[in-house]
Formats: structure tokens, sequence, C-alpha cells
């Protein structure tokens, strides 16, 4: 059995297996997953339902399956400390291991990258035997849907597209980080929130030599609404990942590495195909799929109630707890592509006064605008959109004289415009609905209505 230890020296390689050990909840909503490795090193991670949540034998048998989905997927956090070769777990049905090699491997990408690791992770979760028929979940109507938020624009263009449908929501959230709590706020709808605690010795084990950085948080918070969807008893978990998540930020050994890997597209594909295995009994999908986070950007302009309320700028989410001085550091590319794809649908004004300056005359800024569009490097890794659309906004800056005579717009159209496409061309690429989604029949018009497509 492993023990809880706190070494002052941290050997990543000389660990063989990551075990998954057990998890429970409580009748109050507490959840608790444990893991280790080899028989060394043992961490819990815990989970709060949302307040009032009680937890009944019937409840814990229907959410089993999703359960055992959490418990697996939040292991990355602990996987990655070491990144051992072999992984001990209980045999999986097939889309659940599918899934969850996915996610400890290309989920891994960015993480393999920065730690200059000789090659992606590989682990081989156990499954069963092929069945001989996919399983798939039959469609059902939609009449209470939960949408998480995360404080920014996308999220806030999902809850209204949700809303004008007619459905009833709810909101959720993983903690309550300011830009979140302003921003249902201003919603003025049902808020469950979830309290998340890691195991503190990983901060320990990253001072003594852990390997650490990015993993796929979104798979686990997307489990986490999923898990409260089943226990709440919501039909579905509407969540705001647009198209431009699944294109990678750098080619590295032939491998697409993208800091949104669990945003992605195929991502929400073998998410639906665990839970349908799993007999979940929740609809999983990307409400904004179809659009790109330029017309994301110009739906949300529209949303003036939300402009005081919502930030982007990752300064605002930290694990000490600590509370910043501003909603936008005005400093980092987050900042930079939200002020970017606003601004062609905004006055200069109106844009100073969300962000506290005006990131597109600071000479200071050009190379970390030119880096959206992959100009001088690569995409930075941050939730950031395709570089076409940062070329498109561009584009659309260049043309309007509310914005070309700015320094930074006047340096990006001479040096980072390609003569190949004309901004309008570019914009209208940019601005189109895709096809490639899940979204129910039921969000489609609301969608096009407030995309404007």
């Amino acid at each position: 059995m492993a023990i809880r230890v706190h070494p002052s020296t941290f050997d990543p390689t000389r660990f063989e297996a990551f075990r998954f050990l057990s998890r429970s909840i409580d009748e109050d909503g507490t959840i608790s997953l444990h893991y280790a490795l080899d028989e060394e090193i043992e961490f819990v991670e815990r989970f709060e339902l949302p307040q009032g949540t009680l937890v009944s034998d019937d409840d814990r048998e229907r959410i089993d399956g999703i359960l055992t989905l959490l418990h697996l997927l939040a292991g990355v956090s602990y996987y990655k400390t070491a990144v051992p070769p072999s992984i001990e777990s209980e045999p999986l049905s097939p889309a659940v291991a599918k899934l969850l090699e996915a996610v400890y491997s290309e989920g891994l990408g960015e993480f393999a990258f920065t730690n200059e690791l000789d090659a992606l992770p590989t682990p081989a979760f156990p499954a069963h035997e092929a069945e001989s028929e996919a399983a798939t979940s039959e469609p059902r109507d939609l009449e209470r849907v939960l949408v998480p938020i995360g404080g920014g624009k996308d999220s806030a263009v999902a809850l209204e597209v949700v809303r004008k449908a007619g459905l009833d929501l709810s909101l959720f959230s993983v903690g309550d980080a300011p830009p979140i709590a302003r921003t249902a706020a201003v919603a003025e709808l049902p808020h469950l929130i979830v309290r998340r605690e890691l195991d503190p010795m990983i901060g320990d084990l990253n001072r003594a030599g852990a390997l650490n950085g990015h993993v796929p948080i979104t798979a686990i918070v997307s489990c986490v609404a999923i898990l409260t969807a089943a226990l709440h008893e919501f039909d579905a978990v509407a969540m705001a990942n647009e198209r431009s998540a699944s294109k990678g930020n750098v080619n590295w050994g032939g491998i697409d590495v993208n800091h949104q890997f669990s945003k992605s597209i195929r991502v929400e594909r073998m998410m639906r195909s665990a839970l349908a295995e799993l007999g979940a009994g929740v609809d999983y999908f990307s409400v904004l799929r179809p659009a790109s986070e330029l017309g994301i950007a110009k739906a949300f302009t529209q949303l003036t109630a939300y402009h005081q309320a919502f930030s982007s700028c990752n300064t605002n989410f930290r694990l000490d707890g600590s509370v910043p001085s501003a909603r936008w550091c005005c400093d980092c590319p987050k900042c930079r592509f939200v002020f970017l794809v606003m601004a062609p649908f905004s006055e200069p004004e109106h844009i100073r006064e969300i962000f506290g300056s005006d990131m597109l005359e600071d000479e200071s800024q050009f190379e970390g605008f030119a880096l959206l569009t992959a100009t001088g490097g690569f995409k930075p890794f941050e939730c950031v959109g395709e570089e076409e659309e940062s070329k498109a906004a561009i584009g659309m800056l260049a043309a309007d004289p509310r914005w070309r005579d700015h320094r930074i717009v006047r340096r990006l159209s001479e040096q980072v415009l390609s003569e190949s496409a004309t901004e309008e061309t570019l914009a209208v690429r940019a601005l189109e609905l895709s096809d490639e989604h899940t979204v129910p029949l039921e969000l489609m018009a609301s969608l096009r209505a407030l995309l404007g497509s």
C-alpha cells in the first residue's frame, strides 16, 4: 500500500507505474479520488459538489460510470509528475480506454514539448474486447441544460444561445473566480459551483524535481459538469468550445501539439462515445463549435452587459487564491488576442474602457500580436484562435478608419498580411459557420441568430 511521503528530492525516472487506487462519493457530495506512484507515493484529490447536493444509494449506482471516468481523467494531474511507463487500472470499455489514451498522450503534448521529453507519453489503458457495434446514445429532447462558464466571452455567448432557445438553463463552474462570479451575476441564472482540492503534495513534488506543465483541464471540468448534471437531472451539458480549439499550435516531430486538445472536436466526440458506453444519460456537446473566435467576439460585442464583468486574462485564475488588482494584465497572449478580435466590431474608446489601455498603440506589443499569426515563431500556448482569424482581424482593422492609424495596426498590416488574400476574403472565411459539430437542432436557430449567420 502506498503511503503519503514528502520527498526532498524527486527522480521521475525511477517510477514504473501509475495506479488508480479507489474512489468514493459521500452522501453530502464529497468526492475522493485516490492514486499512487508505484507503492511509494499516494495522492488524494477531492471535489465538493454544489451546496445542497444529496447522494442516495440509487444515485451512486446511476452515476457510477461517470464517477469512474472522473477518477480516470483527473489522474492526469498526478501521472504527469513522473510519466511512468505503465498504468494500473481496472479494465475499461473500448471507448473509455480510447479517450483516456488520447488524453494521457496527445493531451500532454504541450507538457511533453515544453519539458523536452523524447516523445509523447503513450500509456496503455486495459480494455475489454471491443463490442460488435459501437455504443451510441439515443437523441433526447432538451429541456434542462447546464452551461459551464469560465468568466470569458465564449461562455457568455454560449449561455445566451441556450437562453435564446427558450430552454431551462443553469450555470456551472469549478470555483468562482471573480470573472466567473461577475458573469453569473449579470446572467441572473442559477449557478452550481463545485470546489476542487488538488493534493497539496503536488507543490512539494514540483519543488523537489517532479515534471510539471499544462494538463488537459477541460476534459476534467467537463466530466465534473456531466456528473453534476446527472445528479441534478439535467438533460445535457453545453460547453463553449469553438472550432478554433481543434487547431494546434506547433508541429513537433510529426505531432500536432495543441494547447486546447481537450477542447477539440475530436475529444468531444470521444467523450460522447465514452458516455454512451457508460450509459451516462446526459448529452454533451459544444454549442459554439460551428463558430470561430472572431465570430464569437462579434456576437459578444453586442452583449454589452457582460463587458465590465468578463475577463479572459489568466492572471485572474491563481492557484494561491489571490485576486489581481486589474481584470486584464494587458501583457499576455490572451489579452492581446481578445483585444484584437473585439476591436473590429468596437469603438476604440470602448475597448480602452474595457482593457484599461490601448494595446494597439503600444509599440512594445508588436511581437506579441505578430505571434498570434505565427509570424516570428508559433502561435502561443494559450486559448487563442487560429492564425488566419488573427490575420482577418488585422485586415479588418487596417481597412477601418477608426483603427487603421494605430501604430501596431500599421506595422501588422505591412509585415503580417499576405497579398494572396484580401481582408474581405479572410473575414468571410473566419465568420462563416462550420458544419462540423454535434449541436442539437433545438439550438441551431438561436446560434445562427446570435452569431449573425
